[in-house]
């Protein structure tokens, strides 16, 4: 049997390679927001925000108290419905994401303020993170037999893990309610890091904590991307955590979006320095970034 081949002309070459394009960028993109816009009783907390997060990026929001940084986190993990607008994870859109189903689609997150079971150990804390994926029935984990017996060998085994990358091995069986605050984070990372999200929601985790602690954060999440490709939105309020730790920043002021871009072109955007930072932060050497 003879194929007989189409020619293809100049136009339709050019129309396949446009739609190759339009579907690699697709592929790399890991988070998408479209005209999210949201209000309560009549203030507006965000006013379609459009935002794009490329997959192993760490994209940090940043704004003054208020402008809208959480309520963003909020609808990107189901806690909010937008007004109007959209967000898609991995190429699925949703009017709201549905919160039952977070751990499944990739996403986890961390909270402002700790949300650990500080009467637990600590490698129970994480294995709490793993919970959405036990098959066994109610029988089965009184038992401790068949399914409940793997699944809970399999928690333990990447619970501790986690905890030896993230150097909390030594307090693995400590009551995480015995812990210093800087550490009870890092525990709260551990919890969120053990499913090997997507997609890792970071909501201020290094408030409170010093300086030489923050640095150990940062670096943990740098290396829980490197590691495991992870891609991380950050609301941060320590500019020089930020700067130092971002790809690519977005800054809100009043639910609007003022800049998006690297570190260094944001520090430097007029508007960013009008609202938030008052100054270009400096480098080493005394410059603007």
């Amino acid at each position: 049997m003879t194929l007989a081949l189409e020619r293809i002309g100049p136009e339709e070459r050019g129309s396949a390679s446009r739609d190759k394009d339009v579907d690699a960028a697709a592929g790399r993109v890991a988070l998408e927001l479209s005209g999210v816009t949201l209000s309560f009783g009549g203030v507006q907390a965000l006013q379609d925000i459009d935002l794009v997060v490329e997959r192993g990026e760490i994209r940090a929001i940043i704004g003054p108290n208020g402008a809208g940084k959480s309520s963003l986190i909020n609808i990107i993990s189901g806690v909010y419905r937008a007004d109007r607008g959209r967000v898609s994870i991995n190429g699925q859109r949703f009017g709201r994401v549905p919160t039952e189903r977070l751990a499944r689609l990739g996403i986890a997150r961390t909270f402002q303020n700790l949300a650990l079971f500080k009467g637990l150990s600590v490698l129970d804390n994480v294995k709490t993170g793993l919970a959405y994926r036990h098959r066994a029935s109610v029988l089965e984990q009184v038992i401790g037999v068949g399914r409940a017996r793997r699944e809970q060998e399999e928690a333990r085994a990447r619970s501790q893990a986690i905890l030896d990358f993230l150097h909390l091995t030594d307090v693995g069986e400590r009551l995480a309610g015995t812990l210093p605050y800087g550490l009870q984070k890092r525990v709260e990372l551990a919890r969120a890091l053990v499913a090997e999200p997507d997609i890792l929601l970071l909501d201020e985790p290094m408030a409170g904590m010093t300086a030489t602690e923050k640095n150990e954060l940062a670096d943990f999440v740098r290396s829980a991307r490197d590691r495991f490709g992870t891609t991380v939105v950050l609301i941060e309020h320590d500019i020089g955590v930020v700067m130092g730790l971002s790809d690519h920043v977005a800054v809100l002021d009043y639910g609007r979006k003022i800049a998006d871009g690297t570190p260094g072109k944001v520090a430097n955007d007029p508007k960013v320095i009008d609202a938030y930072l008052g100054v270009a932060p400096e480098n080493e050497d005394g410059e603007g970034i």
